[in-house]
């Protein structure tokens, strides 16, 4: 769901190799936020027209500047995010001190807030063991054909991503199946298989709902902020056919890829595995999380028939979860709250970009109508993939969904919001390198793969994902 930070993921594949000191580590990050500055303030000169306002130039000074630290991560991506905010209030204070809220009120956005009811969601499955219950019952179920078991692992692992953390997700689907690949060996083909295809389950399933991943949410926030609104209910009709779809194909090709011609397994295990439940949650507060999560969802996907905001809803798991005492003030201190900062840090600054008319003004070089739609988007769709690959997929999203609006609204007879899902959904197909997501990181770490594993995947489906989204929403956008 959240944490797609590559800083998380050089964080977690950096404790296999510790031979890289602190202090080296910190002199670097040094240089490079220098050497971020300096390009910033390069690029900001040479570019700018000379007819720019001062907000215009403050802006496309932050926005070389943000990118710049999200590709080299000299600081961490939240940090980034924060730093945006508070560079917007200093500088646009004086020239339009009216509208200077506008930025720090992203932090109460309406997206905040459906994702903070997502993190309070997670947190309770965590902390009662429901996920760990969903895994017992309906993997016994799958039967014990390997490649029915590889499948069902892969759709379990896409389902609860939907709703809670990928990295958290992934962590869990690991652990829970090291009796199979200590059993098998780190070289027999499910190991691998199931070491992979989980992992990129754990991404492609955060396409599935807004909450399920950040660049959702951004999407969905800049579509918004210009009178589009997508609801819970019609986010996942174009999301989790899509991301099925990609499981699907991925799990036939791990089939063909890695020849596994185990017909059996012994899931013996899985009854085996102590569920951490934490000692203080009892029975009832077991069903009451149950009652909570089902509400919230029902109302999630009836929003467009109640017209309750999809944002009210997320009152229902904060004040459930925390009147019944299943969640604490210690489990509030481990929601990620770094991602609400980049998320926040990332709609201040498609704000300011729009509306000082940077996007226009780029978009003024270009003859629109030169190109055609279609392509077009499929161009964007790629280009998510590679820059999500080289940087968090949330900054990703940031840069390009503005542009990809501006874009748009000069095609009336285009719907504006179809590039920007595009890119959003496109930016979880990103999966090249172990740490252009925390899933593969974490798969990564068990030391049972190589660097080199990933590219079947990442190859597969940084060129399948987005052609297949795009053609998606391209139909759905018909219907």
């Amino acid at each position: 769901m959240y944490q797609d930070s590559r800083r998380y993921s050089k964080k977690i594949i950096g404790k296999i190799n510790q031979t890289i000191s602190e202090k080296m580590n910190w002199q670097s990050r040094s240089l490079q936020f220098v050497l971020s500055f300096v390009l910033a303030l390069g690029l900001s000169y040479l570019i700018k027209d000379p007819n720019f306002t001062e907000g215009q130039s403050s802006v496309l000074f932050i926005l070389f500047f943000s990118i710049g630290l999200w590709i080299t991560e000299a600081i961490p991506p939240f940090a980034v995010g924060i730093l945006i905010i508070g560079y917007l209030v200093f500088t646009m204070s004086n020239l339009e001190t009216e509208n200077v809220k506008q930025y720090v009120q992203t932090w109460s956005d309406s997206v905040i807030w459906l994702f903070l009811g997502g993190f309070f969601i997670a947190e309770a499955m965590k902390k009662t063991a429901l996920d760990q219950s969903l895994l017992k019952i309906i993997v016994p179920k799958l039967g014990e054909q390997s490649k029915n078991i590889l499948l069902g692992l892969m759709l379990i692992t896409a389902f609860l991503s939907m709703l809670m953390s990928n990295t958290a997700t992934t962590a869990m689907m690991i652990a829970s199946i090291t009796p199979i690949t200590l059993s098998l060996g780190k070289d027999a083909p499910l190991t691998k298989a199931l070491l992979i295809g989980i992992p990129t389950a754990a991404a492609i399933g955060g396409m599935g709902t807004i909450i399920g991943s950040a660049p959702n949410a951004i999407a969905v926030g800049a579509l918004d902020g210009i009178g589009i609104r997508i609801s819970f209910l019609e986010w996942m009709l174009i999301g989790i056919p899509v991301a099925f779809v990609l499981i699907f194909i991925f799990w036939r090709a791990l089939l063909k890829k890695y020849q596994i011609k185990r017909k059996s397994l012994d899931l013996s295990f899985l009854q085996k595995t102590k569920q951490q439940t934490d000692n203080n949650i009892s029975n009832t507060q077991i069903r009451m999380t149950i009652i909570i999560i089902l509400t919230s969802l029902v109302f999630w996907l009836t929003s467009q028939w109640t017209g309750i905001p999809v944002a009210a809803v997320s009152g229902i798991p904060i004040v459930g979860l925390t009147m019944f005492g299943i969640l604490d003030s210690d489990d509030m201190r481990k929601l990620p709250w770094d991602t609400l900062m980049l998320v926040a840090g990332g709609l201040a600054l498609g704000l300011a970009v729009q509306q000082q008319g940077l996007t226009d003004y780029f978009i003024s070089f270009i003859d629109i109508q030169d190109f055609n739609f279609y392509v077009l988007a499929i161009v964007f769709a790629l280009l998510s993939v590679i820059f999500s690959n080289i940087m968090s997929n949330t900054a990703t999203t940031t840069i390009m969904v503005p542009l990809a609006i501006s874009f748009a609204l000069l095609l009336p007879e285009q719907s504006p919001k179809i590039i920007p899902l595009i890119i959003a959904l496109s930016a979880s197909c990103a999966l090249l390198l172990p740490v252009s997501t925390p899933p593969n990181a974490i798969a990564y770490s068990t030391g049972k793969l190589q660097q080199s594993d990933f590219r079947f995947g990442g190859i597969l489906i940084g060129i399948l994902g987005p052609i297949l989204v795009s053609l998606w929403v391209f139909v759905m956008d018909l219907l």
